[in-house]
């Protein structure tokens, strides 16, 4: 069956030359955006509740841009005035650029891994001495202290923000060719707003391996998978795909 519709389960991107909208003009095809799940952050109050005192921690973890965000939302909701002698050590260039909308990067003692939480781990070994705060979501991979505890260092992770699943009640009666998935929490929500869901014709596309055992443990097939080393991204994969089948190839 063709394609003619997709829907990524992800806010729509910010960038005009997002490779879904060369995927779109290219292939004839609609693709609409809709965040499954969106983040919520946790009041000042709740996080004082976890015991967590700003003024112990000479260094903080982060791992994407919302706990950049929610991060200094939090010191600013409890007056805290971070001092310039912070380290930051950030999980991607990615998050490094992103803290600069809150400190002056040149003037900022910031670490940066690659890209997996496993290459800050060097890096955080030198400077293990550091009290270490890992401001984030409710739901954190179990490898995260694994890591951090195998090292030894001295630290403590606070939930700053938490996962929720969006109201999705209006796509009740909309159909799509494509559906596109990038973590179980979108397949949780996938079944947390729609709990007869049937796959019938509809493809699911998925990114990563968790996402891969979330759909077929609800009893659906994946259609499209993504990263492979000859599709490394999502929209290759589609692209990949709907040559195929459009094109009868």
């Amino acid at each position: 069956m063709k394609v003619k519709t997709i829907l990524v389960s992800q806010p729509e991107p910010k960038i005009e030359n997002s490779p879904y909208f060369d995927l779109q003009e290219k292939q004839k095809v609609k693709v609409d955006f809709r965040p499954f799940i969106h983040v919520e952050g946790v009041s000042s109050k709740d996080v004082r509740q976890q015991k967590v005192d700003l003024t112990k921690y000479t260094a903080i973890i982060l791992t994407s841009r919302n706990s950049v965000d929610h991060f200094f939302r939090v010191a600013d909701e409890m007056r805290f005035k971070v001092p310039d002698s912070m380290k930051y050590f950030c999980q991607s260039e990615a998050v490094a650029y992103y803290l600069q909308k809150y400190v002056v990067y040149r003037k900022r003692k910031i670490y940066v891994g690659k890209r997996t939480f496993e290459d800050l781990m060097p890096l955080i070994k030198k400077y293990k001495d550091e009290a270490f705060l890992l401001p984030t979501t409710d739901k954190v991979k179990p490898i995260i202290a694994e890591l951090l505890n195998e090292l030894g260092v001295n630290w403590k992770q606070a939930t700053f923000y938490k996962t929720v699943i969006s109201d999705l009640s209006d796509l009740a009666d909309v159909y799509y060719d494509i559906l596109v998935f990038f973590s179980p929490s979108g397949i949780e929500s996938l079944f947390h707003n729609f709990p007869n869901f049937e796959q019938k014709n509809t493809r699911i596309a998925v990114f990563g391996n968790t996402t891969v055992k979330a759909v077929e443990e609800k009893g659906m097939r994946v259609d499209i998978a993504a990263p492979t080393p000859e599709t490394p991204s999502m929209t290759m994969a589609l692209q990949k795909y709907i040559d195929s089948v459009n094109k009868g190839k």
